[in-house]
Formats: C-alpha cells, sequence, structure tokens
C-alpha cells in the first residue's frame, strides 16, 4: 500500500508534506505533486501535513482515479526533498471541486 496525491493538491501544491517524508518519495509538476508508489513505505505521516487533505491512503476508494497518475507522473517530475512556498493564490484553490481538468502535466520549473 502507499499513500497518493489527489485532485485538490491542483493549484494548491502545498509542500509540508514534502517536509517530513523520510523517504523523500514526493516529485513536482507544474501545479501539483505526486507520490511514487514504489517509494512510499506507507508511513502516513504526509497525510495530516496536507493543509489541502489531498493525500489519502491507496486503498480509500476516492483516491482509486489517482494512483495510477501518482505513478505515470512520478516516473516523468523531478523529486522534491524540501518545503518551498506554495503558489501566491493557493489558499483561494484549496477546497474547490472540479480541479482535474485544469492539471498540468509539466514539470516543476
Amino acid at each position: 500500500m502507499a499513500y497518493v496525491v489527489t485532485e485538490n493538491c491542483i493549484r494548491c501544491k502545498y509542500t509540508d508534506c514534502v517536509a517530513v517524508c523520510p523517504v523523500d518519495c514526493f516529485y513536482a509538476g507544474e501545479n501539483m505533486l505526486v507520490i511514487h508508489p514504489d517509494e512510499c513505505i506507507d508511513c502516513g505521516v504526509c497525510e495530516p501535513e496536507c493543509p489541502a487533505g489531498a493525500i489519502m491512503p491507496d486503498s480509500d476508494p476516492r483516491a482509486a482515479n489517482w494512483a495510477a497518475l501518482n505513478a505515470e507522473y512520478a516516473a516523468q517530475w523531478p523529486n522534491i526533498t524540501e518545503k518551498i512556498d506554495p503558489p501566491a493564490d493557493a489558499d483561494a484553490w484549496n477546497g474547490k471541486d472540479g480541479k482535474r481538468d485544469l492539471l498540468s502535466s509539466a514539470p516543476a520549473a
């Protein structure tokens, strides 16, 4: 089992989770983070750290559509190991529904 980053991370991209991850399994896209499923040790320390509540176990039914996306982009995006500032408008995007179409496939700059 692993943890998965889901829709609410899109355009929020808080990195509090990255700061606590003991195995550095987060990868950064332009406007979202993902977790590499083969690197995640299922410790769960990242889940309560996410201000957007966007991280959940891959066993959660709400994570089903996001597990494959996490695996796909973790293989393409750069690894992130330190907390960075979120986008200036992150709080305005936190909790908004229907953000899936806003996901950028571009890696973080």
